[in-house]
């Protein structure tokens, strides 16, 4: 064992800070990474959602598979420090290769600003994920562990306290860099063509990966370094082969019973072993049911951020973008775990209540599920709210009257008179095989059918403007508009066609009396511009809309005024969003209270319960149940198709609290242990037997001293 002078700091050895600090900035580089990843999967690569969005979870469900492939290095092979280091150098590779995958100008011979050869990018990206995925999943497990093993035996207090530190710097570093590194991919750059600059944000991530790098390596002359101890897994999955085949070959009653399974080992193993094995198969045990909570808590990036697009942004002055409420919980953690550790232990602790690590972590199952019983009373209110869509074979249909006559319109069961420039109230929902007749006319004109098939799940717009004049127009638009932005779409009413262009989207070419498809705008006021042939120079031809909130759609009417200029006319087709955002904080508060008495808690725990030779493997454990808890996901939410979202929410909660209790049942029967003293123990017998061996006659003042 390589021991070096271990310099301490308020108690702390100085070892830790430079742990902690690479730690950061890993998580930096890898949240900042993953931030933009989706992005330039849509954007760059020009991937389709779907594609991209799998990718993207494939490759997060990597970063937590990996770390099995990280412990077996440290602890059998290269030991912590050494794995840390080398993984470092490949992840740091990985980093870079990605950030040259995104420089378009790579391909870019012809200068145009798209790459020529996107297979180049593509690959270039794979491989960097790859390695990615490989370096930071390999050096997950080591690098708490690698802290855990800095402490000396009596040190528990500021172990623990370590472990919280550790967990503070996580996401300090994945607040910090969701914030920064959008920021950097809005700027321009770029050699022959200025464009988004991926290799930018990709880049930073990739530097600060270079300095986590360095920053630990400076600390090595202060680290505690254990030697590997041999290939441990290999050991360990030989002798469970071994126990469960001796177990079975003696399953007669003839043979006596032995106190646990993995005694069955004794006859080819060795004491020491066998026991280290049962306290790791005792915690690996008390994992099965940890999953669920992962799966809970890995949908604040999927389903709450899609509630809170439902949602209105703001709050107060401040206007939040629905992605942005992902940050309440980085920003709670920094917040809580210091209070936790500093004011809410001690003070359960001097009400004489021993909170237990088990009881922690119960404690965190039960704030999670109590977050989706929120999440879905939140749910329902906003349900009040949403507009109705057409489900089934439904039809909704909205009349609106672009002229300048009084229009009657007969519907099956409905008469609407509409005075010029005007809109139903509200879309009528019909059954499509019920829509026979649909007729229009105008006070001393004939009555025109309307003749259109109308398609069943989809809302329609009736355009009418003089007695035998219509048009039909299939909205497309059959949820609120996606991220809480706005659906904007314009209807010309002059003879020639006219083209708009608003904050950098076009309408090209709407001809007469027809409806341009809906484009999508973040909240705020826009300005919009309209040219045709047709309106004479003098005109002023720049508008603005009112101020867009979140997720709502209008149709605006571009009309011809006396003058022949242009005016506009806006009416609703989908009201903004109104209960804000600032509801969701109580679920995100409960879940961040949930995390840091569950994650920080499970950390120190695996780490406390594992022998010294099988604690990377333990954490390794542990991030195995966050990989197992985001395929249950995909299976829930792929396998339950429910009709109402809160529906869904009171399901996961319901699954957690059975699972809780069920956890509160096996944390009951758990007996801490501490693996030092039990090691320790097996040295003590060891070199009694070393003595009796080489000294039959010494063992009567052997013990004699040992008394003394």
């Amino acid at each position: 064992m390589g021991m070096s002078k271990s310099h301490s700091f308020f108690g702390y050895p100085l070892s830790i800070f430079f742990i902690v600090v690479n730690e950061f900035c890993e998580r930096f580089s890898y949240y900042g990474m993953r931030a933009i990843l989706i992005l330039y999967f849509t954007n760059f690569i020009s991937w389709d959602d779907n594609l991209s969005t799998a990718i993207y979870h494939t490759f997060v469900a990597l970063c937590y598979l990996t770390p099995i492939l990280g412990a077996l290095i440290a602890d059998s092979w290269l030991g912590k420090f050494k794995t840390i280091v080398s993984l470092s150098i490949v992840y740091t590779i990985g980093q870079a290769v990605i950030s040259v995958s995104s420089i378009n100008d790579l391909t870019d011979h012809n200068h145009d600003g798209t790459p020529d050869s996107l297979p180049v990018h593509v690959v270039l990206s794979m491989i960097g994920l790859a390695l990615i995925a490989l370096g930071t999943g390999g050096i997950k497990p080591c690098v708490s562990a690698f802290g855990g093993d800095q402490f000396e035996e009596g040190q528990e207090k500021q172990r623990n306290r370590f472990f919280s530190i550790f967990y503070l710097a996580i996401n300090a570093g994945s607040l910090l860099s969701t914030i920064i590194t959008p920021m950097l991919r809005v700027q321009q750059c770029g050699i022959h063509s200025k464009q988004a600059c991926y290799p930018l944000a990709f880049g930073v991530p990739a530097a600060l990966m270079a300095v986590a790098l360095i920053v630990f390596v400076l600390g090595s002359g202060m680290y505690k370094k254990f030697k590997p101890q041999g290939n441990i897994m290999g050991k360990v999955a030989k002798c469970i082969g071994f126990a469960i085949k001796n177990r079975f070959r003696h399953r007669s009653k003839a043979f006596p019973k032995r106190e646990h399974w993995l005694d069955w080992a004794k006859e080819k193993y060795d004491e020491r072993l066998i026991s280290q094995i049962k306290m790791v198969t005792r915690v690996m045990f008390l994992y099965i049911p940890l999953p669920m909570f992962w799966a809970l808590f890995d949908q604040q990036g999927s389903r709450w951020t899609l509630q809170a697009t439902t949602m209105s942004g703001k709050i107060g002055a401040l206007e939040i973008q629905p992605d942005q409420m992902q940050t309440v919980n980085a920003i709670l953690i920094v917040i809580m775990v210091p209070i936790f550790d500093a004011v809410l232990y001690p003070l359960i602790a001097k009400c004489g209540f021993n909170f237990t690590s088990l009881k922690k972590m119960t404690v965190g199952m039960f704030l999670a599920s109590m977050a989706f019983v929120v999440a879905a009373i939140v749910q329902v209110e906003i349900d009040k709210t949403l507009p109705v869509f057409p489900k089934g074979n439904e039809v909704q249909i909205k009349v609106l009257n672009i002229g300048n006559n009084t229009m009657n319109i007969s519907l099956p069961g409905e008469m609407v008179t509409l005075g010029p420039m005007s809109q139903t109230n509200a879309f009528m929902t019909f059954d499509v095989n019920k829509l026979t007749s649909i007729n229009i006319s105008s006070p001393g004109s004939p009555v025109t059918a309307v003749t259109d098939d109308f398609k069943q799940g989809q809302r329609h717009t009736l355009l009418v403007w003089a007695p035998n004049h219509y048009q039909v127009v299939k909205d497309g638009l059959n949820q609120k508009p996606e991220k809480g932005e706005n659906g904007i779409r314009f209807v010309n009413t002059f003879n020639e066609l006219i083209t708009i262009t608003m904050s950098g989207k076009v309408y090209a070419n709407i001809s007469s009396y027809s409806a341009s498809t809906y484009q999508f705008f973040p909240s705020g006021i826009k300005g919009f511009t309209i040219s045709s042939t047709e309106i004479p120079p003098q005109c002023q031809p720049n508008f603005n809309t009112f101020y867009l909130e979140f997720g709502s759609a209008y149709t605006y009417i571009v009309q011809r005024k006396n003058d022949s200029c242009p005016e506009v006319k806006a009416f609703e087709d989908i009201s903004a969003n109104t209960v804000n955002m600032a509801l969701q904080i109580p679920q995100y508060c409960l879940l961040t209270c949930g995390e840091v008495v569950f994650s920080v808690t499970g950390l120190e725990f695996s780490y406390s319960q594992a022998p010294s030779n099988m604690k990377s493997v333990l954490q390794a454990g542990w991030l195995l149940t966050v990989a197992v808890g985001n395929i249950i996901v995909l299976i829930v939410a792929g396998a339950g198709q429910f009709s109402k979202q809160w529906a869904e929410y009171i399901l996961f909660a319901a699954l957690l609290l059975v699972v809780c209790v069920i956890f509160a049942i096996m944390a009951r029967f758990y007996t801490y242990i501490n693996p030092a003293e039990i090691e320790a123990q097996f040295d003590e017998d060891e070199k009694k037997n070393r003595l009796e061996k080489s000294n039959p006659y010494f063992m009567s003042g052997a013990n004699s001293q040992t008394q003394m």
